[in-house]
């Protein structure tokens, strides 16, 4: 019933105060809630299911490839951590940096201001990344756009981290909205996030609430999916 709760609250967008009384109580939830958040829970619960649903897919359970990007979203007008703008968007709030295999099942996602440049907010998932590195044991080639392009940074990635970035890049002679092979999947990634409304905006007041939503979410996509 926590679980549920919880999923209630991802999906409605609906304040914890707010949850209906079939429900255990609202400090009970969030008690959970914060503690599994804290402790690594959620996470440790997604890659045990990202792993479950590609095998069902007949994949090794280890992506070796990947795709990075991030999310421009605009934040509740209660939160005032770890906010910026985002000049190409012309938005005030938060990027989602998420990195995904190709089946578009998150691997990573790091919530900071919207300021941060992309190379920047790369760097820092690949910083978190290596707190960890046997969770990610085949993982070699990442695709991204042009916003983590570059030789510089390209050399830089490969040699601290052991990544191959490979930018999958427009075509000058593309007019209008082109699907472009490989980046299209983490863009359905961002919109499967819309399928919740406690992710249509920023509403968390500290980041790590934030990725445990997006983690939380993505759960539930796979559970659905495995049923």
């Amino acid at each position: 019933m926590v679980i549920n709760a919880i999923f209630y609250v991802l999906c409605t967008g609906c304040p914890w105060a707010w949850l209906p009384h079939d429900y255990p109580p609202k400090g009970t939830v969030y008690y959970y809630f914060q503690k599994w958040t804290e402790d690594g829970t959620w996470v440790k619960i997604h890659d045990q299911l990202r792993a479950l649903v590609r095998i069902t897919e007949g994949r090794h359970p280890d992506a070796s490839a990947g795709v990075l990007d991030s999310q421009t979203v605009k934040v509740g007008t209660m939160v005032s951590k770890e906010v910026g703008y985002d000049g190409g968007k012309q938005i005030k709030g938060r990027k989602r940096f998420a990195l995904v295999d190709t089946f578009g099942l998150l691997m990573m996602v790091k919530v900071m201001a919207a300021s941060v440049p992309e190379r920047e907010g790369a760097k820092k998932v690949f910083e978190k990344m290596k707190e960890n590195p046997e969770k990610y044991p085949r993982l070699i080639r990442i695709f991204v756009d042009k916003g983590f392009s570059g030789k510089d940074f390209m050399r830089l990635v490969m040699d601290t981290f052991g990544f191959i970035l490979e930018a999958v890049l427009r075509s000058d002679k593309m007019e209008g909205f082109v699907v472009l092979p490989k980046r299209w999947v983490v863009e359905r990634t961002f919109g499967w996030f819309n399928y919740w409304r406690r992710l249509s905006k920023d509403y968390e007041v500290l980041p790590e609430t934030s990725e445990a939503f997006i983690y939380i979410g993505m759960t539930r996509l796979m559970l659905r999916r495995l049923a």
